[in-house]
């Protein structure tokens, strides 16, 4: 089989705070093939944004740091790289769409300018050409008379079209990975699924991979391959979509999966929470962080803590880190 564009191993970031070291991701792995659109779910603060920002090695040093791990894209380990080569893998080959674009995005400068800035940047692109291929990319999101936007600053926009600005940054030099975290957040419902079947449309055009961080299973459902499903900075389970959606291994997947309203469904039934709340990642609990919320826990829970193995059935991918037989 083929080396994945994306495989990580044992991603550790940790963050120096008045507690003491907060560890936000924890010995996390996932692999993403060329072409894949993978979803990482997760309540806040699960460590999905943090996962995101190692991979782009932009986690603010001091007070976070990457502590171990791989993080191999295209054959190369990107914790190896120098700087300069960290920036000439950002916004090139690896793109990333934040969650606020309008903090994203530079209020001084035109959306034409940020646009065109990386063609510039990483293709030696004369400011002319590059500038002409920003109304390109604002035609291709799908923002009417591009020409005149292409001369309009972040405040002239509405949400949705600043969004669909960063989708164009980001799709400016036909990266090989894209990574969206929460793309649609700030934006009204009806915007939402425009921008995500936008961005699912631009990237399997563009044939790039897809790392999209979200916390909502319905835009998994629609428009995921492969689900990571993160709890307390780890991964508690992975598996194709469809698999994790017919049959979840993990009590917290099947915890999120249960507190979420399903048209399908009859109209009175009542959904069923997660009862707790997610752990102080300052005093982690021993064992499996889950096990205090977790209706199935037993005293090997408590502790050991579990790792990713494979589910026993059809799908060699799906795998779950619990010691429950679910």
């Amino acid at each position: 089989m083929a080396e994945p564009l994306l495989r990580i191993r044992g991603l550790t970031t940790r963050f120096r705070t008045d507690r003491g070291h907060v560890t936000a991701v924890d010995g996390v792995s996932f692999d993403v093939d060329a072409g894949e659109t993978v979803a990482i779910v997760g309540e806040s603060g699960s460590g999905k944004s943090v996962t995101a920002m190692s991979i782009m090695r932009l986690i603010p040093s001091p007070p976070g740091r990457i502590e171990k791990g791989e993080i191999r894209f295209d054959g190369q380990d990107l914790l190896k790289l120098t700087d300069a080569q960290m920036r000439a893998v950002r916004g090139n080959r690896i793109a990333m769409i934040f969650q606020e674009p309008m903090s994203s995005l530079n209020p001084a400068l035109t959306v034409g300018y940020q646009i065109a800035e990386p063609v510039n940047l990483h293709r030696r692109t004369p400011w002319k050409q590059a500038l002409e291929r920003a109304v390109e990319l604002i035609g291709r999101v799908r923002m009417p008379d591009a020409l005149s936007r292409r001369d309009a600053y972040p405040h002239q926009f509405s949400g949705g079209m600043r969004q669909r600005a960063m989708i164009a940054m980001a799709m400016a030099c036909e990266p090989q990975l894209i990574i969206a975290d929460e793309p649609t957040t700030a934006l009204d419902v009806t915007v939402q699924a425009q921008i995500l079947d936008l961005l699912k449309e631009l990237a399997t055009k563009a044939n790039s991979a897809l790392v999209l961080i979200t916390h909502d299973l319905g835009v998994v459902a629609r428009y995921a391959d492969r689900v990571v499903v993160m709890y307390a900075g780890r991964v508690v389970e992975t598996a194709p979509a469809m698999a994790l959606y017919k049959n979840p291994k993990h009590p917290y997947t099947q915890g999120l999966m249960a507190s979420v309203p399903r048209l399908d469904s009859d109209t009175t039934q009542r959904l069923i929470p997660i009862d707790g709340q997610p752990p102080d990642l300052a005093a982690l609990p021993t064992g499996c962080a889950f096990a205090p919320r977790c209706r199935l826990a037993h005293d090997r829970c408590r502790a050991e803590r579990p790792e990713l193995t494979v589910v026993q059935g059809p799908e060699p991918r799906h795998q779950k880190a619990c010691f429950a037989d679910v």
